[in-house]
């Protein structure tokens, strides 16, 4: 989409349908002062001009490099803030660089093998089993050591809670375990990207549900496509809402709730 500005400017739904942003958001950069429009009109409504746009490009090219909000407010706005120095201690970022960087190294090396099987092929030499065999460990190596994560909760009733994350907080089934006096013993829900175990409570290893506890040492916070929306859902479902959807000052529209144990769960979505 082309986007000119002229001398009644810019509109706020013509600004977020061009940088592909949604209208919250650019509203919520105008309430904590990130991006305020130049002007408004006598009807209040926000208005940007070429600066204002300028602006936003750079607010979007930093938040793509991984920034969080309140730093790229202090990139704008600071002449003396060291974006470099920033970066540099920003650990996500330089998690990211440290696998592109490990992902290079091996696909390097793994190229020069290829090569030097391909060159042999080309002169009728032999492959050596102990090439195949170190070509086979490259291609194997995996990008990060850790696979997978699993988050495990832990409830008095697997069965109940099972159905109530399911049923109220629209997660996704999975399996439910039974011992041979048909307990559930273990359970399963899907969780975007992500599985939950059900765990049962267990004094050996020190293991409480929210119920016995009369309390909680943590919460879960899931990511959705609308936080509205789940919200409602969960609210006529019969959840127990502790508060309802709001921008937070840490870049997320969230609302929190408890569930039939007494568990936080907090459900978000961001709003860059």
């Amino acid at each position: 989409m082309v986007m000119t500005t002229d001398c009644r400017g810019i509109k706020v739904g013509e600004l977020a349908r061009a940088s592909g942003l949604s209208i919250r958001t650019v509203r919520y950069y105008d309430k904590i002062g990130l991006l305020s429009p130049s002007r408004r009109t006598e009807g209040g409504h926000r208005v940007y001009d070429d600066d204002d746009v300028r602006r936003l490009y750079r607010i979007c090219l930093l938040r793509q490099a991984g920034l969080p909000l309140a730093d790229i407010a202090r990139a704008l706005d600071e002449p003396g803030w060291d974006l470099y120095r920033a970066m540099l201690h920003h650990r996500a970022m330089l998690h990211h660089r440290d696998l592109l960087d490990h992902q290079i190294g091996v696909n390097s090396q793994l190229r020069r093998r290829l090569s030097q099987m391909l060159t042999a092929i080309a002169v009728d030499q032999p492959l050596s089993t102990a090439g195949l065999l170190q070509t086979l460990a490259d291609m194997a190596v995996p990008d990060d050591p850790v696979q997978r994560r699993i988050s495990i909760l832990v409830y008095d009733d697997i069965a109940a809670i099972h159905d109530y994350l399911v049923r109220v907080f629209g997660l996704g089934a999975g399996r439910l375990d039974r011992d041979g006096s048909g307990d559930c013993v273990h359970g399963e829900v899907q969780a975007g990207d992500g599985t939950i175990w059900l765990h049962r409570i267990s004094p050996q290893l020190g293991l409480a549900s929210p119920r016995t506890l009369g309390g909680t040492t943590g919460t879960t916070a899931v990511l959705v496509a609308d936080v509205d929306a789940h919200h409602q859902h969960a609210a006529a479902e019969g959840a127990e809402i502790l508060y309802p959807p709001a921008d937070m000052p840490y870049g997320y529209r969230e609302y929190g709730a408890r569930h039939c144990e007494g568990g936080l769960w907090s459900f978000m979505k961001p709003l860059e």
